[in-house]
C-alpha cells in the first residue's frame, strides 16, 4: 500500500480512535483544560471507565492530569498536551482523508 493512499487506515492512531478517548480527545481540543467531573459528563462515561481511558492517554504523553484542592474538596484537572494536540491534528487529517477518498 502506498503511504499516500488516502485508504492507509494504518495511520489512524488507534489510542485515540477508541469512542471514549475519541470523545475525550476532542472535548479538550475544543479547551485549555476541564475539570474531571465536567469531561466525564461530555464523553458520557463512568469515573472509573473515563480514568482508565485517561491513563492511557497520559502514558502516551496526550494528557496532562493535575488534582489539587479547592478548599477542602479535590478537583482533577485534565488537559490536552502538545503531543495530544499534534496527535489529534494527524488523526482528523487521516480521517478527512479517508472520508473525502470515499466521496469520490
Amino acid at each position: 500500500m502506498p503511504a499516500d493512499d488516502p485508504f492507509d487506515h494504518n495511520q489512524i492512531d488507534e489510542l485515540i480512535h477508541g469512542r471514549i478517548r475519541l470523545g475525550a480527545v476532542a472535548y479538550l481540543a475544543s479547551l485549555d483544560s476541564a475539570l474531571f467531573a465536567e469531561l466525564r459528563e461530555a464523553v458520557g462515561a463512568t469515573d472509573g471507565n473515563l480514568s482508565a481511558h485517561l491513563r492511557k492517554l497520559e502514558d502516551a504523553g496526550y494528557v496532562s492530569v493535575t488534582k489539587s484542592f479547592l478548599g477542602r474538596k479535590p478537583q482533577t484537572r485534565v488537559a490536552l498536551s502538545h503531543r495530544g494536540r499534534q496527535a489529534w491534528n494527524i488523526w482528523l487529517d487521516r480521517i478527512q482523508k479517508l472520508t473525502r477518498a470515499a466521496g469520490r
